[in-house]
Formats: structure tokens, sequence, C-alpha cells
């Protein structure tokens, strides 16, 4: 059966997109949770609204992240961690870490998006990548410093 989604969903597609699924997971799934519509004539104009709303709403959620980079890119984060006595980390710091000394500034970053390249294991500062959108990417300047005792 073709139908048309609704909404994204992981396997199938985007929104606006036609699929070919069973007849039965069709009616039984996906219609009932108005996740997908029959593939009729009268429903396929739908389909050029529906990829209309979802190019608008991505649009304008790629602006808010561009502007969030320009914000993040003045951004200096300090993280204070202990060390043994030659200088050595105890562990790694780590991308929920620096999330967190970001989201105490204000900034509503999740460790997911927190990209390190390798793991932050000595003192010093590090450009860290921070990936807002697929198309959009900041870095922040981390200062790792040692807990003075």
């Amino acid at each position: 059966m073709k139908v048309i989604l609704t909404k994204s969903h992981s396997k199938l597609g985007t929104a606006g997109n036609i699929v070919v699924v069973k007849d039965g997971y069709a009616r039984n799934f996906l219609i009932p949770r108005k996740l997908a519509i029959p593939a009729t004539s009268g429903n396929m104009k739908q389909v050029k609204q529906i990829k209309h709303r979802q190019m608008t709403i991505e649009q304008k959620r790629k602006e808010k992240m561009q502007i969030l980079a320009e914000k993040l890119s003045r951004v200096s984060v300090d993280l204070v961690v202990e060390v043994d006595d030659e200088d050595k980390l105890f562990g790694t710091v780590t991308q929920g870490q620096i999330a967190e000394a970001l989201q105490k500034q204000g900034f509503d970053i999740n460790r997911k998006q927190v990209a390190l390249d390798e793991p932050i294991d000595s003192l010093g500062v590090y450009n860290i990548r921070i990936d807002l959108h697929p198309e959009v990417e900041s870095r922040v300047r981390v200062w790792i410093l040692k807990h003075e005792q």
C-alpha cells in the first residue's frame, strides 16, 4: 500500500515522502497513529503543503542555531579537575562535563552535541566543536585547570 508520511519516521523517511508498506502495517499502525495517510490523488496535494511546512520549520531552526553558534564562538569554559603530582588527570574530561558547564552559562547544549575528536586527558586549552544542526557547528574554548589544594 502506498502511504504519505505525515511525520518523520526513523525507518521509513521524512514527512511528505511517499512510501510503500504492507497493507496491515499501514492500516493498523501508521494511519491510526496519524503517522501516515493513504496516497490518494487528493492526499497527494497535501504532500506539497507538508513538505513546505517541514522546510519552513527546518529553516527557522537552522537560523536559530546560527545565532546560537555566533554566541557560542565567543564563549570560554573553565573546568577544574583533580590531578596527581605529575599534573596528570584522574580519568578524562567527558562530553557531559563540557555540556554541563555550558548549561551553567545558560546555553541549551546536551552532551551528544559536544564533539570530542580525541579524549581530553591533560591540562591545557582546547577548541571543542559543538554540533548544533547538521549544517551548523560552533567552537568553544575549554580551559582544563588543576584544582588547587
